[in-house]
Formats: structure tokens, sequence, C-alpha cells
């Protein structure tokens, strides 16, 4: 239900770009703008609706999993099934556990877009929260003190909200141009970070995929479908024995409460 109701608003979200290339006069433009956006939004309105109409029993009570990420997150270039948290989803249905994956992955994000965005994408439970944010930080050479701020607040944001929530930390590096010193201390926040709030690390995101021409798309930064299945497969390591330990946890609770009553 959540990879569909995504799709439906980034549908919405390219309908409404694409009036922009239209060859018509200017004013012709601007009246076509408000009609398409209203019917961008009716469709994103239909599809949610049909999507939760349809979502089964089990789909409603799955526990959470949030991917709160940037362009790496939201599958720039490759279809939305083929980017990792839609292949981890696979995973975790084959494996029959009771999670539901969504995709707050936004290109162009920093860990500071993601930190003012968090309460929105809370609003709804959350057991597990899989931060995969800081690439566009280096890229841009931001402050690495703010951005190791930034990852930590989102993580006692998050905590806040469900102080059970569990958390998986994705490391990350930047190439070597940003000079050497940025790139060690880059490297090492997410260590540091992950060690002083106690998450799962996943030391490297793209590990295995970065520089790899043939697993990669033309621009060399973002991964092509091929790449992606490297990359879930790097998460999955790590996001495997949080998920189950939580099932157990919950498992275990759940007997508990039968047994009281």
């Amino acid at each position: 239900m959540y990879f569909r109701a995504r799709q439906l608003l980034s549908e919405s979200h390219f309908l409404s770009k694409a009036v922009v290339r239209l060859k018509t006069p200017f004013l012709t433009t601007l009246t076509l703008v408000p009609c398409i956006l209203v019917l961008g939004t009716l469709l994103v309105c239909t599809g949610l609706l049909s999507s939760i109409e349809e979502a089964s029993a089990d789909e409603r009570d799955a526990l959470r999993i949030l991917f709160l990420g940037d362009s790496l997150t939201a599958g720039y270039g490759v279809a939305p099934e083929e980017a990792y948290p839609a292949l981890l989803a696979q995973r975790i249905e084959q494996a029959n556990l009771p999670f539901a994956v969504q995709n707050a992955g936004v290109s162009g994000d920093t860990t500071a877009g993601g930190l003012r965005r968090l309460s929105w994408l809370l609003r709804q439970p959350v057991a597990v929260l899989v931060l995969a944010l800081g690439a566009n930080d280096g890229l841009r050479g931001l402050n690495l003190t703010a951005t190791e701020e930034n990852l930590r607040a989102i993580i006692e944001r998050a905590r806040e909200k469900n102080p059970n929530i569990r958390i998986v930390l994705a490391g990350m590096l930047v190439p070597p141009n940003m000079g050497e010193e940025y790139a060690k201390q880059f490297r090492a926040l997410y260590h540091r970070v992950a060690e002083k709030e106690q998450t799962a690390l996943v030391p490297f995101l793209l590990e295995s995929v970065a520089a790899e021409p043939g697993l990669n798309l033309a621009d060399g930064i973002h991964p092509n479908p091929e790449g992606y299945k490297l990359v879930a497969n790097n998460v999955w390591q790590h996001l495997e024995p949080v998920l189950r330990e939580l099932q157990a946890q919950t498992n275990s609770s759940a007997e508990t409460e039968l047994q009281a009553n």
C-alpha cells in the first residue's frame, strides 16, 4: 500500500511538471496548470482510497519500516520496484515477517531536510527507521558537525515519538576530491553516531556498487537495477536481525497479554 501511494504521488508530480514542457502560449499554460494539478490530486486521492480499501488485515496491522533517505533511497533513474526499499519489501514478504515498507526517499535531500520533514512522516506509528541521509551533505561539502547533529536529532526525535523504535543507520562515503581529511571525518561521523545512539550500522550503503560502471547509471553516482540488488543485500545483512528480534519481542508480548486475559 505504501509503495502504491508513493507511486501515485510521483505520477501526479510528473504530470504537473509536464505542463512546463507544453509548447503553448504562456497564458494557455497557466490556464492548464490548475486543471492538471486538480486532476493529478484526484488521481492520487482515488488511488489512495482504492489502496486502503484493498489492503488486507495483515497489511493494516503490519509494523511500519520507514526508509528516510535521498535519491539513493528514492530510486532515482529506476522503476519504483527496483529501488532497494522495494527489493527489501519483497524479502520481508518472502520471510513472512510482519512489516510494511514505506519509501520516504527524496532526491536531493540532506540531513537538514530529512529532519524538517520527519515530524510529518512520524504521524503514523513507525517500528523501524532506516536512516540513509548525508550523501548530499558530503557532496556539497557541508559542515560535518551540522550533519552529525542532524542525524542525531533525527534519531532522538524518532525515539521521542516511539521509545521502542529500532534504528538502522546507513553509512556513506564521499569521493576523494572532497579532500582526504574531509572524507576521513565524514566516514567517521556515521560510526560515531551509531556508537553514541546505539543503532545498527550499515558501514557503507553502496559497498561493492560505488565506482563500478556496470552497476551504476550513466551519471556514475546512482545504482542501476543490478546495483540496487547489491545495495539491498548490504542493508538486509543489518536489517534482518533487527526485524527478527522485534518480531520475537512482539510475539512474546502478545502471548503474555493473552495469558493475562
